[in-house]
């Protein structure tokens, strides 16, 4: 039986995710606490393999407490967040201090109300993070950026850069895009554009805190938005992401989940890299943490054409979902852990 421990202070939200999490008989909740505090206390007391934490709770905050129970007893914590920019902030920051993942919060209200898919999302990210290791606290998830005065100053006369990476993303990535991005200086002649699984009220955040923490200009994208070297374009939540050629410029669009109605996320790493395959040559594809293979196709594509493909290692992916189909593809040309793809994307580039 997997080991589940509440922590909200809603009396509605407790019932709910009880309700929830003992529907499938393979999981117990083991407590449930209506403060961070009291929480903390269960952890350590009822051992849980998983815990769900809200965000605001009294006497000891969902972050306060998270960061307690990865300094003091580390194991995989799922967020309980609001579908806001404040939402959005807090949410962003505990994963960061080390949750493995968020839920959305249901509606109080019978209208609208999102039990059924929270059912769905819940339950399946339970049973994926049981099985994860948790390490201690995680360290600042920012580092110097790579100093490339040295690389630029001996490359060769001429020599045609790669100068489009996409980054393909989902469960676990904005503390791995952060460490990437944060290595990679202003001078990069590139441009980066990144589709991560998020809700459209996340991404705009999510851009604001990249865009803090890089030297590199980080913005969502608008439809409009014409490829610079040293910048960085996120993709909105809840659309899809596709290049698009205008006046000799390359631009990027923003569409409407309607252009594919079969696309399971939005937005669609698979959309975006298919997208880009006029420029393949151009460009360095890489794939990070996240669960499915939304991209898998795209990525084949692409190095089918003249990309070059890196995909993040097991060992270092919150969920070894996404790269694992580009692997077992035999489409990636490096395997790596986090801490070596900045360095990577610069060498692919041709630096």
């Amino acid at each position: 039986m997997i080991k589940v421990l509440i922590v909200d202070d809603s009396v509605f939200m407790r019932n709910i995710l009880r309700k929830i999490i003992e529907s499938d008989p393979t999981m117990e909740v083991v407590g449930v606490a209506a403060d961070g505090l009291a929480g903390l206390k269960m952890v350590h007391e009822l051992d849980p393999d998983v815990v769900t934490l809200d965000v605001e709770m009294p006497r000891l905050n969902g972050l306060e407490a998270l960061r307690r129970i990865m300094m003091e007893a580390p194991r995989p914590c799922i967020m309980v967040s609001t579908l806001t920019a404040q939402g959005a902030d807090a949410t962003l920051k505990a994963l960061e201090i080390g949750a493995v993942d968020y839920i959305e919060k249901p509606s109080a209200s019978p209208v609208g109300n999102n039990t059924e898919e929270l059912r769905t999302d819940l339950l399946s990210k339970i049973k994926i993070f049981s099985k994860k290791k948790i390490r201690a606290i995680r360290k600042d998830f920012t580092v110097k950026p790579i100093d490339l005065s040295e690389s630029i100053r001996k490359r060769e006369s001429g020599k045609k850069l790669r100068d489009i990476v996409i980054i393909g993303v989902s469960t676990g990535g904005p503390p791995v895009v952060q460490k990437i991005l944060s290595a990679l200086p202003k001078e990069l002649p590139a441009s980066v554009i990144i589709a991560q699984h998020m809700p459209g009220t996340f991404t705009g955040p999510f851009a604001s805190r990249l865009n803090n923490i890089s030297e590199m200009e980080v913005k969502e994208v608008s439809t409009g938005d014409v490829l610079e070297h040293g910048h960085v374009y996120i993709a909105q939540g809840g659309k899809h992401l596709v290049f698009e050629k205008r006046i000799g410029k390359i631009i990027l669009a923003v569409k409407e989940p309607s252009i594919d109605p079969s696309a399971l996320y939005k937005p669609s790493v698979g959309i975006l890299m298919n997208s880009a395959s006029e420029y393949a040559k151009r460009v360095v594809a890489v794939m990070l943490t996240g669960m499915g293979s939304d991209g898998s196709d795209g990525y084949a594509t692409l190095k089918s054409l003249g990309a070059r493909t890196i995909a993040q290692d097991a060992e270092t992916c919150v969920v070894y979902g996404m790269p694992k189909a580009v692997i077992d593809n035999g489409d990636a040309d490096e395997i790596l852990p986090v801490d070596e793809i900045a360095k990577a994307i610069i060498r692919n580039i041709g630096l």
